[in-house]
């Protein structure tokens, strides 16, 4: 039984798809003591870093998705509690690189494992994370990340405007 309505939109269903994945990671990683956004923040920096990179809150706010603000305050709240290093980049004094300390990489990668466990529960219906559905299906989805969305076009700067 579909808990999508009848009809709905793909955008209604990325929407609480989304939904379902956030509240389910936020769970799953909360007795380590990160959130979600955190999650996100921290084994991105992990596989960057394992890649051999240090990247600057700016290079892991554009591969997250996040905004450098709200990076920012993440990596603020990982380094309060231990799990990263915030240090000026040696060839940009704006920058802030970022590093995670040996206790954030051992919370990361145990992390890593429960997300991962959670992933093949919501790719079972497709076969698991190696069937070809599924990797169809996360093919779908780096096109829709990389098709450009603008607010603005096709008349949507009018909303809002009374049309006399």
């Amino acid at each position: 039984m579909s808990t999508a309505p009848e009809g709905a939109t793909p955008g209604f269903l990325v929407w609480r798809l989304s939904m379902k994945w956030r509240v389910a990671v936020d769970r799953a990683v909360a007795p380590l003591g990160l959130t979600h956004a955190q999650y996100a923040l921290v084994a991105s920096l992990h596989g960057m870093q394992r890649a051999g990179e240090r990247p600057s809150q700016r290079r892991l706010a554009d591969h997250t998705g996040l905004e450098p603000l709200y990076v920012s305050k993440l990596a603020r709240a990982l380094e309060a509690a231990g799990l990263l290093e915030r240090a000026r980049d040696p060839h940009d004094p704006r920058a802030v690189q970022l590093a995670l300390t040996e206790a954030g990489a051992e919370v990361t990668r145990r992390a890593i494992k429960v997300v991962h466990r959670l992933l093949q529960q919501l790719l079972a219906p497709l076969g698991g994370p190696d069937d070809p559905r599924a990797r169809e299906f996360a093919r779908n989805l780096a096109t829709l990340l990389d098709a450009p969305l603008d607010p603005s076009v096709d008349g949507t700067e009018d909303v809002g405007h009374r049309q006399e």
